[in-house]
This record gives structure tokens, sequence and C-alpha cells, in this order.
């Protein structure tokens, strides 16, 4: 599924409504399956595998481009027990933060020279990553099975736009999932949508 492919599947299946989205390079269209494909990871979580380096008494490292949030280490997973002289301690707790722009991951406490020493410095961990529409297939995450719910959820979110617009004439148009026609405001379709995604979903 690439971009242009899924674009013009948004497109037609708007019918008139598409009209209303006059951005040059479909860019209105591009902004509604974006929004589509981060809401996936709600529904169809993407767990991906995540590597850094970790430096002594450093707590903060970058996140992945992708990154929704953090799911779990693998970082001293067999480690030795209270018991034994090697043990490393109590391992830092990670969760995500801000830091300006930037989304980092924060750990709590910083993890020790002694501990990295023990345990090596690659920390390895799962986390939640965000969905993307390529423009060539190959670069689209979301699977062949799940275009239907895509596609509704991006309708869904071109309906809402056109409500913020206070745009209360009845539109009509094709859901993603049934491909049946939907006639109503937009600020009702929104909700119907909204609906009949997490119903699919």
């Amino acid at each position: 599924m690439t971009r242009a492919d899924l674009t013009a599947d948004l497109k037609d299946s708007l019918q008139d409504a598409a009209k209303v989205f006059t951005a040059a390079n479909d860019a209105d269209f591009i902004r509604h399956l974006d929004a589509a494909a981060l809401d996936m990871g709600r529904v169809r979580p993407r767990t991906l595998l995540g590597t850094l380096t970790l430096v002594g008494d450093q707590f903060n490292y970058p996140a992945p481009a992708d990154f929704l949030s953090y799911k779990s280490a693998l970082w001293g997973v067999a480690r030795a027990q209270p018991w034994e002289k090697s043990y490393p301690g109590r391992l830092p707790d990670v969760r995500s933060a801000m830091n300006g722009a930037v989304r980092e991951l924060h750990f709590s406490p910083a993890p020790t020279s002694a501990q990295i020493s023990a345990l090596g410095p690659s920390f390895k961990y799962y986390y939640f990553a965000a969905h993307s529409i390529g423009l060539l297939a190959t670069d689209t995450t979301i699977q062949a099975g799940d275009r239907g719910l895509l596609l509704l959820r991006a309708q869904a979110e071109a309906m809402k736009e056109m409500a913020m617009r206070n745009i209360g004439k009845p539109v009509t148009m094709r859901d993603g999932i049934s491909n049946g026609p939907r006639n109503g405001t937009p600020s009702y379709l929104f909700e119907q949508l909204m609906t009949l995604f997490e119903g699919a979903a």
C-alpha cells in the first residue's frame, strides 16, 4: 500500500466531500492518512526492538524517531541474584519524557559504571512504534488486511475537520469497511465512523 494508492482511495471514498479539501499536492488527504496511521498504533500496536549505548551516570538518551511509548527492557534480565557477589543492584526504571522538542528515555536512577561493567553497555529494549505510510509499499507498516480500517479512520479525520470548519450541510460518502453509503452532517458522520472504527478494531 503506497501513499499514492491510499490517497486515491480516500479521495474516492469521500465522494463530493473530497472537494472541500483543496490543499496542493493532496496535503489535506495525506494529513488525514497520517493522523489515521498514528491512531492505528493504539488499536494495532507495533513493537520494535531498540538499542542504545549506556554511559555511566548518564540518565537521558534520545528515543527513536518512531517512538510512541516504552514497553520493557532486555538489559539485565539474566543478572545475578541479590545473594551473589556479582549482583549489580537495583536496575534503573525507564520512562519517556520530552526535553524541549526532543523525546528521550530517562533512567531513574542513572545506570552506574559498575552496572554497565557487569551487564554490558548495550541496552536493548522493546518499545511501541508509530505506524507510517510510505511512498513505497515496503515502507508502509499497516498490514494489508487493515487497509479498510485505516481508510475508515482517515475518513473520520476528514469529517472532523469539516465539522471544525462549521460545514453543516449533509454529505454522502462510502465507509472504509463495508464500502456502503453513509449520509449525514460531518459531525454526525465523524461520531458514526469512530464508533465503527472502534468496533472493527
